[in-house]
């Protein structure tokens, strides 16, 4: 029966009663009535799970342990009919953006009905819900599964993100948008960092942080220094195709015995004899998006100098001499995590971003903006987990009563929206000084402060997904069901921590900076 029939079909509670055994099994969910004869056995939780509820309104037993896209995925093959008592949904509410309603805390601030921000403006709202609606058409239907399976994302799904203007848009804002189409139709002279913040908000929303850095992680880290340092040529040559989605970028900076120490590179760059290009050799690793790049973004060194005065910053094409491997981490494949390792790469010397022995500058400059989109990110994937949570205390029953109800878990909820909002205060600050401050000044300004917040946010993000542990339990450490998402979400905890500086780094970056000012004047 084809969906259009079986709406029409209405079916009253006492004929599904009828169909309560064994070779006829009807259940009903949200008031679409199933039938599950033939299902029973194939049922993944056995068939006396189906039995238990055979004849009845199941929703509520259904939603205890399965997530609404469950539903939706056997509607068409198992729906007959709706039922005719079925209580209606009440109406549905929608936020400032026109989207529907987050629970209290699990959206940005500014987009809860009736609240005021002087950040955001109607071209925030158009690039959300153009930003949404890509995201649930193109992205959603398949990216559990990707992220699931430990598949990094293909040419084909990249290249639909450059032609919807997604890849540009997670640049930021800059003349590289100048022509270029903007979820949501936003000017491209409009578009500012708290548009990225949104940007990066909506992707977290898929609760799928492997499938999400795999799509364009590289991207967001890899081209920035390419859009700053390098020559106009290379430009042209370069950041085209890669926000169309026709080739990809990544960032290559942690060596296997540098780690957090970025002036402790080991890779080695020698000029030719003929002086007209680079002989690359050396490994990096824990590269994302590496294995399926056609560019590497690579810290080497290139002088005598030991520490940062003899790194630089090179474009390395995919070429002879370079080769990837896929690493296994804890938030999977699909990142495209890799070992890279450049065996006597030539890399013509115009590929050089920015001085020769002066590539530090431009990797701590790169820096900034990186560890800002992992402060947007976390705090993302802190809202995630919170709504999670919030939603999962209203529908969970224990002893009686709903999660919600008991002290124990509002304790929690609080503890984790009072991280999440406070950390989202102080991206919300650094963002509008990166809007309005000079690029250059946000270099010397803004470094400690945001290696500050990003060790901040990283913590944050450790105690909210330890709650949310808590609130669903052995849920929450299953890979499938009700609890996936807080699985998914949580295995990012350790990398939010690590990459891009680890917390200790940071802390010490953030006050060693700070001290440098207070020296000068400070007194008791």
């Amino acid at each position: 029966m084809s969906l259009d029939a079986a709406a029409d079909r209405v079916i009253s509670l006492d004929e599904l009663a009828k169909h309560n055994k064994d070779g006829d099994l009807w259940i009903a969910v949200d008031g679409h009535v199933l039938d599950c004869t033939k299902f029973a056995k194939l049922h993944p939780g056995g068939k006396q799970a189906l039995l238990d509820v055979a004849g009845k309104d199941a929703t509520m037993e259904f939603y205890a342990l399965h997530r609404s896209e469950v539903i939706e995925k056997y509607l068409p093959r198992l729906k007959i009919g709706v039922l005719s008592e079925a209580r209606k949904p009440p109406p549905s509410k929608v936020d400032a953006s026109g989207l529907p309603l987050a629970p209290p805390y699990c959206s940005i601030p500014a987009f809860q009905p009736g609240w005021k921000s002087p950040y955001y403006n109607e071209t925030h709202h158009e690039l959300r819900r153009g930003v949404r609606d890509f995201i649930d058409k193109e992205l959603r239907p398949i990216a559990i599964q990707m992220d699931t399976d430990g598949i990094e994302p293909k040419s084909d799904l990249v290249k639909k993100c450059g032609d919807a203007g997604i890849l540009a848009a997670r640049l930021g804002p800059g003349p590289h948008l100048k022509g270029r189409k903007i979820p949501g139709d936003v000017a491209w002279d409009k578009f500012d960092y708290f548009h990225e913040l949104v940007l990066s908000e909506e992707f977290c929303r898929l609760g799928c942080p492997g499938f999400g850095d795999g799509l364009a992680g590289g991207l967001t880290i890899g081209l920035p220094p390419v859009a700053m340092f390098a020559s106009e040529a290379v430009k042209r040559a370069i950041i085209p195709p890669v926000l169309n989605g026709d080739k990809r970028i990544c960032l290559a900076i942690s060596d296997a015995y540098a780690g957090s120490d970025a002036a402790g590179i080991t890779a080695v760059a020698t000029r030719t004899p003929c002086g007209g290009f680079f002989e690359v050799t050396g490994t990096k690793k824990w590269i994302t998006g590496g294995c399926g790049a056609d560019y590497f973004c690579t810290a080497v060194r290139t002088g005598p100098k030991p520490g940062a005065g003899g790194v630089s910053l090179l474009l390395i094409e995919r070429t002879e001499g370079v080769t990837t491997k896929a690493m296994s981490t804890r938030y999977g494949k699909a990142a495209g995590t890799a070992f890279v390792t450049f065996d006597k790469a030539r890399v013509p010397v115009g590929n050089l971003l920015g001085e020769e022995n002066k590539g530090f500058k431009c990797i701590m400059f790169n820096f900034n903006h990186e560890r800002w989109v992992m402060c947007c990110t976390m705090v993302g994937y802190c809202r995630v987990l919170l709504e999670e949570s919030m939603r999962w205390s209203t529908l969970r029953k224990a002893f009686g009563k709903p999660l919600l109800a008991q002290p124990v878990i509002r304790e929690r909820l609080a503890a984790m929206t009072a991280e999440t909002e406070a950390c989202h205060a102080w991206v919300e600050t650094l963002t509008y000084q990166m809007c309005n401050m000079d690029p250059r000044k946000q270099h010397q300004l803004l470094g400690g402060p945001i290696a500050l917040c990003k060790a901040r946010c990283s913590r944050a993000m450790a105690s909210v997904a330890n709650n949310a542990a808590q609130v669903f339990g052995g849920r929450a450490i299953t890979k499938t069901g009700m609890g996936s998402v807080v699985e998914r979400v949580s295995n990012y905890v350790k990398f939010g921590a690590i990459l891009g500086g680890s917390e200790e780094i940071l802390d010490d970056l953030a006050m060693r900076q700070a001290a440098k000012e207070m020296a000068i004047h400070a007194r008791l």
